[in-house]
């Protein structure tokens, strides 16, 4: 199950301006980038106009702390934030956030989590599997198969004027001495100068003001200290038992209830099948669900069993505290 969204749309923004891009189109000379003048194109079929959501009132967030235990002081913060929003003009604002923990705690999935519950449009940038600044903010045209960043990316072809943007692995950065890929977040992380945000390849300013940055790591210590400062970090600790036991049941409905053949399984799996998957990290206990389901569909059943959780040895979590 998900959060009941309340947040309606209040209204529009201009993330950029139409007259730059047409400027810009006009001045290219004719041996320009072809890609270059397919987005300028783009940029204007589209329009600069992109929605602003607020909260007229707060939205129902029980069943996140429900499903999310370990992720309590986040949503708090970010409830009190919503509330500000209440009965004014101002749409949402967020402060960029640093989820820090354990690898498999839930950390992405909670991003995807606050993406849906407020509405607004969601744009994921995998840090590990990035080696240069330009991925974020754009290559120059003038480089072969150069292309704009995932931040313009996001806005142009998103609705919304504040999406929610998640840098995954934030720590997991590598830099290949030329480019640094987190160059570009010191800018978009500071409301000022993120107004005018200016993606490398595009070359036109954009209003990226609004986005809502949610970064998740293992290590602070592998991020640098500027960055940091712009961010308020939560240490996320892994669930509880209890917490545990909650996560798995939340995760077996939405596996169920996302495929016509769920009908056929029961609402809610055995204790002792729950207790098993309960005791694996977050991550895993997805993979290992749609494992079991189809392992008690081959068996001729549709009530799953403990068997049926097959747990690989790197898989298991740590008990806390038992």
């Amino acid at each position: 199950m998900s959060a009941t969204v309340s947040i309606p749309i209040a209204g529009f923004k201009d993330v950029y301006a139409l007259p730059s891009v047409e400027k810009a189109l006009q001045e290219l000379p004719g041996s320009a980038n072809e890609a270059l003048r397919a987005v300028y194109e783009k940029m204007l079929r589209l329009g600069g106009q992109r929605f602003t959501v607020k909260p007229s009132t707060l939205p129902e967030m029980q069943r996140l702390f429900e499903e999310l235990p370990n992720f309590r002081e986040v949503l708090e913060d970010i409830r009190k934030h919503l509330a500000l929003c209440v009965d004014s003009n101002d749409s949402i604002e967020l402060p960029p956030m640093l989820l820090l923990g354990e690898p498999g705690i839930g950390k992405t999935h909670f991003a995807r989590k606050l993406a849906e519950l407020l509405g607004t449009g969601f744009g994921f940038v995998p840090m590990s599997s990035l080696t240069a600044g330009w991925v974020l903010s754009g290559a120059s045209s003038q480089w072969k198969n150069a292309k704009p960043g995932k931040v313009f990316d996001t806005f142009l072809n998103g609705e919304y004027a504040n999406p929610v943007i998640v840098v995954d692995e934030l720590d997991k950065a590598s830099s290949d001495g030329q480019y640094d890929p987190l160059g570009a977040l010191y800018e978009l992380l500071e409301i000022d100068t993120a107004t005018r945000f200016i993606d490398e390849f595009v070359e036109v300013p954009i209003d990226a003001s609004g986005a809502v940055w949610l970064a998740t790591a293992n290590d602070a210590a592998r991020i640098p200290e500027p960055l940091l400062n712009r961010m308020t970090v939560y240490e996320i600790e892994a669930p509880d038992d209890a917490g545990s036991l909650r996560i798995a049941r939340t995760i077996y409905s939405e596996i169920r209830n996302a495929h016509d053949w769920g009908r056929q399984f029961p609402e809610e799996p055995a204790d002792d099948t729950l207790a098993k998957l309960a005791s694996l990290p977050p991550r895993d206990m997805r993979r290992t669900l749609q494992s079991a389901f189809g392992t008690a569909k081959l068996a001729g059943r549709h009530e799953m069993r403990p068997d049926d959780v097959q747990i690989n040895r790197g898989s298991r979590r740590h008990k806390i505290g038992f």
